[in-house]
């Protein structure tokens, strides 16, 4: 969930670029003015700035020298064009915003910000030549050709060179000769190699994402061998991360790339926080089902969320990733990303595009005509179809063969009429598995052309090697139907290539369903799925046949999106949602409590004479539990105890004379008594409506006229989820009923969740007087005014007579992980603030203003008192010698009652004696956070020393005198 103040600007465009308001694209002036500055007050409204600007930048830059094909660059592979920018390429470009550090933008051709890419690959292949020189080639692919299309970052990549460089000498002039191609090598010696990208990444990783699972031959060898991998993975990206932290400047951009740098966002956020990390994944991210089996499934995932931005091609991915998320870590799930305890990682689709004008340029040049001209007097006669893949088992090469053959079987018209041109780039031709599909496509083919061809002419072309680029687009033009079958593909972008240079053919694309390029191209391409072989030959015979204005129609479709959707805007925008999420996660932090300050906090507790300290429990005195219950958590949390490091400090506190200890709760009375019966303090159960000091007998804080008539029909509705909605239960309290599906299916628990809540307004519920609270993963059904703020007042009142307090309570620490139904009891200890003082001042440290509750003025139109007595249902507790936990029928025997004195006019509270924690729970309305029980356990540590120390101090004192 993005979080916004339409009272907050954030400076971030740069006032000297040109207005583009008004006349120059027809919106008005205001239309993105912040109190009429010019600045975007909302995401969408700085988003669409971002776009204009970009639009803006592009149209100057059209009108300035442009890049030839061969600038700098040499496209003399197919190889490294092709399949570099598939989903193993890794050269990104983007363009990035203006700094949100509150900075104005200066002008990008004076000072342009610096994007660090990161990638596994650098985009040059490195050959040594000498003890100390190096050539260096530089690969072009859709991502490099997007960096030269944007001139307004400077951009350094940082990457594996490809080679093992041991020696000092080779390394220094390495590092010299990439410099000056603005490239930061990462040094990897033979062994990480082998363990970290041959073994962690290519063969756990990549078939992992690509649905062919963990590897199932030698599956024992691969258990063993697996930890070693995974350690290796984890040290290469340490490196990496090294290496950034090195050549970092505050305000740059990292992005990082692809699967083999999963681990990077973790690493570099623990060496720098305000760090601008983006993260983008070039291949399918799989099911949660698939990623489940995994074993470094939670540490892979956790790395990742520590990005501000993770991105991927379709939208598929990511709600692949984060319903990974949810399932696997149990974080929240929410429309924009994944949000754990306050924070957000913004996880969007991002599909890639190519440089369509290199490949619509390429078109003119002679040696492409030349090209063009001698295909079609080869295959004069003959429509052509053609296929340019790698020869990799996800894309489907044999299935495509075996569907041209049915074709040319049922339409022997055919046979003669159409060939098939397969470009095959071969790859990893080490590896057994690619060379046993190797066999079997020749095999095929040869068996086809055996079957249909003829002594002049073959229906297969078959070529295990690559073009180069003219070559390639010459054949894109000529081609009548491409033919892409992948089993699985992060986006396949021949299939961009293709289209870009139809503009005179206006050919046909087959395209697989399966391929990320599919919900791009989909509509003008004819979507097949690869494995029904009958479907893709009928799709063969029907793309053959397609009459011309449909063609034309389909073909019109897709390329305005290629030419539209480029490599270019691709990256541009990828970094313009980063630097926006930055500005988002900085509105976000103004919400979230600053971390208690534990030395003040301590030191404001030794100089006290009478203090309070009210603990939650569950959560914030509990042990921690696995959040998805795998160890036995969820018996832990059914059953909650206290964590056994807490033991001794809380009972050095209870010691102590000057500080009162109470553990408000929303358990029921049998729990705390279980964990508290042996300490002296107080205990305020089921959210302050039973108290008792643990040397006393419990009593009631509720109101005499509390109805608990609905308890059964309410009862009914729990029991019947319960039962259908397995790892769910439901506590039945005395004054309240919770229902929990932490522990259900994610899914399965909310549409349950849902479901109940339509029964309760419904039915038990639609006429009585209650509250409904729903948290996380639970739903409490309670009487209204039952909340622990509204009961601190009595139970404070209770404590003050029972300990016949004549010192005024001076400071009060307040700590849990309460619902939000409950932090009025945060606000309740808060000091009276001036009426002008808005809201959200209350969540930092109050100036130390004396704010005693019986010296304020009466001439407010509503004093303190007055609105505690607005808290004060009734004037007395009811007193009870023993109590019931009866699941049935809801008991609580009245002995006797009495009267009470205002609890709250012995509080002389100072703004600053006033510290109030929320445990785990970012958006809170406390003045301070603890990140966990650990730093629970921390805080009452160093209270208790201070305790210890202060009653030695007053011990011997009182021996001097």
């Amino acid at each position: 969930m993005s979080i916004s103040s339409p009272d907050t600007c954030i400076s971030h465009n740069n006032n000297n670029l040109p207005n583009l308001s008004n006349k120059s694209n027809g919106m008005r002036g205001n239309k993105y003015n912040c109190n009429n500055s010019g600045t975007p007050r909302t995401r969408l409204e700085r988003l669409l700035r971002e776009r204009e600007l970009r639009k803006f930048n592009k149209s100057l830059n059209d009108g300035e020298t442009e890049l030839s094909n061969n600038d700098s660059f040499s496209p003399d592979s197919f190889e490294a064009f092709s399949w570099f920018n598939d989903e193993e390429s890794l050269e990104t470009i983007s363009a990035n915003k203006c700094s949100t550090d509150g900075c104005e933008r200066q002008d990008s051709r004076a000072s342009r910000e610096r994007l660090l890419v990161v990638a596994n690959r650098l985009p040059v292949s490195a050959v040594r030549r000498g003890v100390d020189s190096w050539h260096l080639e530089i690969s072009v692919g859709g991502l490099v050709s997007a960096l030269l299309g944007v001139k307004e970052f400077e951009t350094r990549w940082i990457g594996w060179a490809g080679v093992n460089v041991p020696d000092e000498i080779g390394q220094r002039a390495l590092i010299k000769a990439l410099a000056e191609k603005r490239c930061i090598p990462v040094f990897l010696d033979e062994e990480i190699v082998h363990q970290y990208y041959n073994g962690y990444c290519n063969n756990i990783l990549w078939p992992l994402f690509h649905y062919l699972g963990l590897p199932q031959e030698d599956r024992l060898a691969t258990t063993r061998s697996f930890q070693s991998q995974f350690d290796a993975y984890k040290k290469a990206n340490q490196m990496f991360a090294e290496v950034v932290k090195e050549h970092y400047v505050e305000g740059d951009v990292v992005w990082c790339h692809d699967y083999h740098l999963m681990f990077l966002p973790k690493c570099l956020k623990e060496r720098n926080r305000k760090m601008k990390v983006g993260w983008f994944l070039h291949t399918p991210f799989p099911s949660s089902e698939i990623h489940r089996t995994l074993p470094s499934r939670s540490d892979l995932l956790r790395s990742v969320l520590a990005a501000d931005l993770v991105g991927f091609h379709t939208y598929d991915y990511a709600r692949h990733f984060v319903s990974a998320c949810t399932r696997i870590l149990g974080l929240e799930g929410t429309p924009e990303g994944v949000e754990d305890q306050g924070r957000l990682t913004r996880v969007a689709a991002f599909p890639i595009g190519i440089d369509s004008d290199r490949f619509i340029r390429a078109l003119e040049l002679p040696q492409v005509q030349d090209h063009m001209k001698e295909l079609k007097e080869r295959f004069a006669g003959r429509k052509v179809m053609l296929g340019v893949d790698r020869l990799d088992m996800i894309k489907g090469i044999p299935q495509k063969i075996l569907a041209f053959e049915k074709f040319l079987e049922e339409n022997p018209n055919w046979r003669d009429k159409v060939v098939l041109l397969q470009i095959a780039v071969p790859t990893r031709t080490d590896v057994p598995e690619y060379q046993k599909l190797t066999s079997q496509v020749h095999e095929i083919v040869g068996r086809i052309n055996g079957r249909f061809g003829t002594l002049t002419a073959v229906p297969i072309h078959h070529l295990d090697r690559s073009l180069d680029f003219h070559a390639l687009c010459a054949l894109y033009a000529v081609t009548d139907v491409a033919l892409v079958t992948s089993l699985r593909d992060g986006m396949n972008l021949v299939s961009y290539e293709f289209v870009a240079c139809q503009a005179s053919k206006k050919g046909v694309l087959i395209l697989s369903e399966f391929a990320g390029a599919a919900q791009s191209l989909g509509a003008g391409a004819i979507l097949v799925n690869p494995w029904n072989v009958t479907e893709v030959a009928s799709s063969i015979g029907y793309a053959l046949n397609m009459p011309a204005d449909e063609r034309e129609k389909r073909h019109h479709h897709n390329f305005v999106h290629v030419t539209t959707h480029t490599s270019q805007e691709w990256a541009a925008t990828f970094v313009s949602e980063l630097n926006d999420t930055i500005v988002e996660a900085q509105l976000r932090t103004r919400q979230i409590p600053p971390p208690l300050p534990i030395e003040v906090a301590v030191d404001r507790y030794a100089k006290s004479n009478n203090r309070l300290l009210i603990l939650g429990f569950n959560a914030t005195l509990t042990e921690p539990v696995d959040t998805l219950g795998r160890k036995g958590s969820q018996i832990k949390e059914m059953e909650p105890k206290l964590r056994p490091d807490l033991q001794e400090p809380l009972r050095k506190l209870c010691d102590d004379p000057k500080t009162t200890i109470v553990v408000l709760s929303g358990s029921d009375r049998s729990v705390l008594d279980d964990n508290f019966g042996d300490y002296s303090m107080w205990l305020a159960a089921e959210n302050g409506m039973f108290l008792r000091a643990t040397k006393g007998d419990w009593m009631t804080t509720m109101p005499e006229n509390l109805n608990m008539e609905w308890v059964d029909s309410v009862k009914h509705v729990f029991e019947y989820f319960t039962e259908r909605t397995p790892r769910s239960h439901f506590e039945l309290r005395e004054t309240s009923l919770v229902w929990n599906y932490k522990y259900a299916d994610v899914e399965f628990g909310r549409l349950q969740a849902r479901d109940l809540l339509q029964h309760l307004w419904t039915g038990p519920i639609s006429n009585a007087s209650l509250d409904v609270v729903q948290g996380s993963r639970s739903i409490e059904v309670r009487s209204v005014g039952v909340t622990k703020g509204a009961a601190i007042d009595r139970i404070l009142g209770e404590i003050v007579h029972n300990k016949g307090m004549k010192e005024p309570i001076d400071y009060v620490l307040c700590i849990g992980h309460f619902l939000a139904k409950d932090e009025d009891i945060y606000t309740f200890f808060e000091p009276e603030l001036p009426s002008e003082v808005p809201a959200p001042v209350r969540s930092h440290v109050t100036p130390p203003v004396r704010t005693s509750v019986s010296k304020l003025s009466t001439s407010r139109s509503l004093s303190r008192e007055d609105r505690l007595k607005k808290h004060r249902p009734m004037p007395t507790i009811e007193r009870s010698k023993s109590y019931h936990v009866n699941t049935d029928v809801f008991q609580s025997r009245v002995v006797d009652r009495m009267s009470l004195q205002e609890g709250s006019s012995v509080l002389d509270l100072q703004g600053d004696n006033y510290f109030s924690c929320s445990v785990a729970r970012k958006m809170s309305n406390a003045r301070y956070l603890l990140g966990s029980s650990d730093d629970v356990v921390k805080l009452l540590t160093e209270l208790t020393n201070s305790s210890i120390d202060s009653m030695n101090t007053d011990g011997s004192t009182m021996e001097g005198n």
